[in-house]
């Protein structure tokens, strides 16, 4: 059993350190573009959702003050989110339930507009 625990806390030890190699790893231009809206796998609430792909390489020309703004803004939606949340959980009344889920339906899908518009944007940009 010692040795099942030492294989295994090498493995976690060793795991990030060669996720941060393939991060590293440049990637190729010519390779074909895939659709970027949602990482293979990935569900809207797990990990950072949504915001998973924004990496340095989107967010690499901003200065750190517009990088600090631009968190600000995402920090401000999952607010709204989380309290929209709470308040739909605690909710004893059907129909009030519902009217609380389609307010984060909509904040959603407004919020999901937003970014393809940005990510059009900036492939738009690139392609420039």
């Amino acid at each position: 059993m010692k040795h099942l625990y030492q294989s295994t806390a090498v493995l976690l030890l060793l795991l990030p350190i060669s996720m941060m190699s393939y991060a590293a790893e440049p990637q190729k231009a010519d390779a074909p573009m895939k659709d970027m809206s949602m990482p293979q796998g990935m569900g809207m609430h797990q990990g950072m959702g949504m915001h998973q792909g924004m990496g340095m390489g989107m967010m690499g020309g901003m200065t750190e003050e517009q990088k600090t703004e631009h968190m600000r803004a995402i920090q401000a939606h999952m607010l709204q989110m989380h309290e929209l949340s709470n308040q739909i959980l605690s909710e004893k009344d059907p129909a009030k339930k519902e009217a609380l889920k389609n307010q984060q339906l909509e904040l959603m899908k407004a919020h999901h507009t937003q970014m393809m518009d940005h990510g059009q944007q900036k492939m738009q940009e690139h392609n420039k």
